[in-house]
C-alpha cells in the first residue's frame, strides 16, 4: 500500500477490524518513512458485471459513481454512512445475481426503492433526476404516490 502523503511503499498495518457486517476489513496503517497514519478498506469484489445503458452501450459497473448519486440525493439529510453502505451491499448482491450484464434500469429502480425505504426526500431527489421530471405535474404525481 502506498502512503497517500509521501507516496512511499513501506507501510505497516497497525490494526485490522471486521466492518460492514464482516464483508470488509478496515486496516489502520502507518508509513514507515513519514509516520503518516491512514485507513484502508478491503472488501470482496462481487461486482464484476457490466451495465447495459438505455442506448445499448455497455460500461463496467462503478461503485463510486452509484455512491456519488446516492450521496447527492441524501445531501443534508439524516442518513448515515452505515445506512448507505448497507444499501449498497444489498443492491450490489442483487445486481450481481442478475448476471454478467445488468440493465441500467434495474440499477436505477433498485436505488429508488432503497431510497424510498431510507428517506422520502432523498427518494424524491433521486427520482426527479432519474425519471427526468419535465414539469411540476410529474413531480406532484410522484409525491402523491409517496403519500399513499
Amino acid at each position: 500500500m502506498i502512503c497517500p502523503k509521501c507516496k512511499d511503499e513501506r507501510t505497516r498495518v497497525l490494526d485490522s477490524r471486521d466492518t460492514d457486517s464482516q464483508k470488509a476489513i478496515r486496516r489502520r496503517r502507518e508509513c514507515e518513512k513519514c509516520k503518516h497514519r491512514f485507513t484502508t478498506f478491503e472488501r470482496i469484489e462481487n461486482t464484476n458485471f457490466v451495465v447495459v445503458k438505455k442506448d445499448g452501450t455497455r460500461e463496467n459497473y462503478d461503485r463510486e459513481k452509484v455512491l456519488k448519486g446516492i450521496w447527492k440525493a441524501c445531501e443534508k439529510r439524516k442518513v448515515t454512512q452505515d445506512q448507505v453502505t448497507k444499501v449498497m451491499n444489498t443492491l450490489e448482491e442483487k445486481w450481481a445475481n442478475i448476471g454478467k450484464e445488468v440493465p441500467s434500469k434495474a440499477i436505477g429502480e433498485g436505488i429508488m426503492e432503497a431510497l424510498k425505504e431510507l428517506d422520502d426526500v432523498a427518494y424524491i431527489r433521486f427520482a426527479s433526476v432519474y425519471r427526468q421530471f419535465k414539469d411540476i405535474e410529474s413531480f406532484e404525481k410522484e409525491l402523491q404516490k409517496l403519500q399513499k
